[in-house]
C-alpha cells in the first residue's frame, strides 16, 4: 500500500472535473487521513497554492505523515531569492505543524531556468542541508521540461509527472526509465486525468465529443479487464516498475476505500495502444474548455 500518496488538492478547494461534492469538509479530511494511516499510506501531496489545504492538514494533525508540497511560482520582483525560499518553507512548515518537508517541488520547472534559477536552486539545496527539506524536485506537465533541465545541468531528487492510459509521454519519451536509472524518485499524478476518465459519457462536456472514439475504446478496454474505471486506470500505472509513488485524491472516505481496494488487485500490463493520445487539447487539462 505504500505506493499510494494521498493528494490533498480537494481539501483546499473544489478540484477535479468529476468532483460533484466540492471542497472536502474538515471532518471528512480526518476520516480519510485516519483510513490512510490504517492501511499504510503515510505520504501526502499538497501545495501552498491549494487553497487552505496546508492549514487544514496542520489543524487535523499530520506529524505521522511524510509531506510533499510545492513552492508558489517565483515572483519576478523578488530580489532576495534565498530569503523568499526560506519564508515559503517556514510558512508551509508552520501551517502543516511539522519540522521537515519530505519533498519540496517547484510548480513551474522553468523557474530553475530563469535569471534567478541558480540562486533558487542553491537556496533549495541549502534548505536541504539545513534539514528543512529531504528532497527537492519539480512538478512537470511535459517531459520536454526535463530535457531543458538536463541541458541546464540541474540535478533533482524527485519528479512528479502526469501519466494515465491516454497520456503516456513520460513513459514513451524514455524519461520514466531514465529517471529511475538516475535514482530520481518518480511520483505519478493525474492517473484518472483529473477525473475525466471516471465520468459517464452523459456527464462529459460537449468539448470532449471529438474524442468520442477514444472514450469508446477506453470503455471497451475497462469492460474487458472486468474492473471498474478506477481499478483499470490504477492497475495500468501500478504495473510500471519505474513508478515509485502514485498520487490520488479522494472526495470522501468511501471513494478512498474504493481506490485502496482497486490498487490491491493484480496489475494490468496489457493496455491497448489505441488509448494513447498526444493531443494536448485532450491530455492537458489546462486546455479544457
Amino acid at each position: 500500500m505504500s505506493k499510494l500518496v494521498l493528494g490533498t488538492a480537494q481539501f483546499g478547494f473544489n478540484y477535479g472535473i468529476s468532483n460533484t461534492s466540492g471542497k472536502v469538509s474538515e471532518s471528512e479530511v480526518r476520516k480519510i487521513l485516519d483510513r490512510a494511516m490504517s492501511v499504510g499510506v503515510f505520504m501526502l501531496d499538497t501545495a501552498a497554492s491549494y487553497g487552505d489545504s496546508e492549514a487544514i492538514l496542520g489543524r487535523v494533525g499530520v506529524s505521522d505523515f511524510e509531506i510533499v508540497t510545492k513552492l508558489p511560482v517565483l515572483p519576478t520582483t523578488i530580489y532576495n531569492v534565498d530569503k523568499w525560499v526560506y519564508e515559503q518553507i517556514l510558512s508551509s512548515l508552520n501551517k502543516l505543524k511539522v519540522n521537515q518537508i519530505y519533498g519540496l517541488l517547484l510548480h513551474k520547472s522553468s523557474d530553475f531556468l530563469g535569471k534567478a534559477g541558480l540562486e533558487l536552486y542553491n537556496a533549495l539545496r541549502k534548505a536541504q542541508d539545513d534539514g528543512l527539506v529531504k528532497k527537492i524536485g519539480v512538478s512537470i506537465y511535459s517531459p520536454t521540461e526535463l530535457d531543458e533541465l538536463e541541458k541546464a545541468k540541474i540535478s533533482i531528487d524527485l519528479v512528479q509527472a502526469p501519466l494515465n492510459v491516454f497520456d503516456r509521454r513520460i513513459q514513451t519519451s524514455g524519461w520514466l526509465r531514465k529517471l529511475k536509472d538516475s535514482d530520481v524518485e518518480v511520483h505519478i499524478r493525474s492517473v484518472f486525468l483529473q477525473g475525466l476518465l471516471l465520468l459517464d459519457s452523459k456527464n462529459k462536456s460537449p468539448f470532449f465529443d471529438k474524442w468520442s472514439i477514444h472514450f469508446d475504446n477506453f470503455e471497451m478496454w475497462v469492460k474487458e479487464t472486468g474492473r471498474t474505471r478506477i481499478g483499470a486506470c490504477l492497475s495500468f500505472v501500478n504495473a510500471l516498475d519505474d513508478v515509485d509513488k502514485i498520487v490520488v485524491g479522494a472526495e470522501n472516505k468511501e471513494q478512498f476505500i474504493e481506490i485502496i481496494r482497486s490498487i490491491n488487485h493484480n496489475c494490468e500490463r496489457n493496455v491497448p495502444s489505441n488509448l494513447e493520445s498526444d493531443d494536448l487539447m485532450l491530455i492537458n487539462p489546462s486546455n479544457w474548455r
